[in-house]
């Protein structure tokens, strides 16, 4: 298959992986309104073209929590990222640190913090935390984070409960005998089989294993993640965490106004304007509807990142034009990672820059600074 843009990789990755992994990648919420209105809203944004401007020489670099980096991308995080290429975290780690970009691990990542770490030489890596009841366990997962060198923390609040994803009953990652039905898809995808299901092993939630043990298998992945995310948690509570984490604080899953004052208020760093790619709440807007707004009331306060949607590097270009100042990507690169692994990653990260330049040509920008509403119509 030739491969030549995030699309490419979508169907390179659905027919390599078993059905329950694809559709677990690329579903979303309900009748998964949002999922598409993620896509269209943003592919709807209309840019203007200028000629005659001189863009010779393009700089795509930008400073993100004071840091520079080569682009203004950072890899999001994905729950059981692993299961899609063997030991995939590290793969996408390598390509992301190779490019000089962060790369974001979940707190329900295949492989721990350590094993990301130790395999990318230490390259930028961020560590995302999710709510948990068990508070002890979570100041656990800060410090480990935090020995690791994880440059900052990405507290994802969008999720006190697990979204209603029908998908995942319908293929197999939940429901009626799913253990039964994953190892059936498995065989017909020999591929895969002996990538992951064979030499990938062990397929445990890496950073929970020294806490749950045998119970951090994939089997009890999904039970595990509805009985232990925290639905009490409030803005007062955060104050702990600000406490104990002293790098840069990312508070992901942000889509109104008055949800981002309050995080700038508590010391947050930055934001992620996210709608956990349509995987929580169907119904509410895109990430693209709301970016604008949200920019405009904390512009100044906090670093703005976006996600839900990008599928190019037009569309990146796109999400700094409504505001961001860097965007997160996330089913994009999971199905670069299904479709080829570290080298499906490093492709899809020369893709986004090659049409982020064209983008920024096309517009008359020749540096991240020179985008914003003007490129517009």
């Amino acid at each position: 298959m030739i491969i030549a843009s995030t699309h490419d990789f979508r169907a390179a990755a659905k027919a390599r992986l078993p059905r329950f992994l694809f559709d677990y990648a690329d579903g979303g919420a309900y009748a998964e309104a949002t999922l598409a209105a993620n896509v269209n809203d943003l592919a709807g944004i209309a840019l203007r073209q200028r000629v005659l401007r001189d863009v010779s020489a393009i700089d795509l670099s930008t400073t993100l929590f004071g840091a520079k980096r080569p682009l203004p991308i950072a890899l999001g995080p994905i729950g059981i990222g692993g299961m899609f290429r063997r030991r995939g975290e590290t793969q996408a780690a390598r390509a992301a640190h190779a490019r000089g970009i962060p790369f974001t691990l979940s707190t329900v990542g295949i492989c721990s913090m350590n094993e990301v770490r130790g395999a990318s030489k230490d390259g930028p890596t961020w560590f995302q935390l999710y709510v948990i009841r068990d508070r002890a366990f979570m100041r656990d997962l800060i410090d480990t984070a935090k020995a690791a060198g994880a440059e900052a923390l990405v507290f994802t609040v969008d999720m006190p409960v697990p979204g209603a994803r029908y998908r995942d009953a319908h293929s197999g990652m939940s429901g009626p005998r799913a253990p039964l039905r994953r190892v059936l898809q498995a065989i017909g995808k020999p591929g895969w089989a002996w990538d992951v299901g064979i030499r990938g092993r062990p397929h445990r939630l890496g950073n929970l294993e020294p806490v749950l043990g045998a119970a951090s298998g994939l089997n009890d992945y999904m039970g595990w993640l509805g009985s232990n995310f925290d639905p009490s948690i409030a803005w007062k509570d955060l104050d702990w965490i600000r406490a104990a984490w002293d790098g840069p604080l990312i508070i992901k899953g942000i889509l109104d106004p008055d949800d981002a004052r309050a995080a700038a208020d508590i010391g947050a760093d930055g934001i992620v304007v996210s709608n956990h790619g349509g995987r929580q709440l169907d119904g509410v807007l895109s990430s693209t509807r709301v970016l604008p707004a949200i920019a405009e009331v904390v512009r100044g306060r906090l670093t703005v990142l976006a996600d839900s949607g990008i599928r190019s590097g037009l569309d990146v270009v796109r999400m700094l034009a409504l505001g961001a100042d860097g965007v997160l990507l996330g089913r994009a690169w999971l199905y670069a990672l299904a479709a080829n692994g570290e080298a499906g990653v490093s492709l899809l990260l020369d893709l986004i820059e090659k049409e982020m330049r064209v983008a920024m040509a096309l517009t008359g920008v020749r540096s991240i600074a020179e985008i914003d509403r003007s490129i517009l119509v």
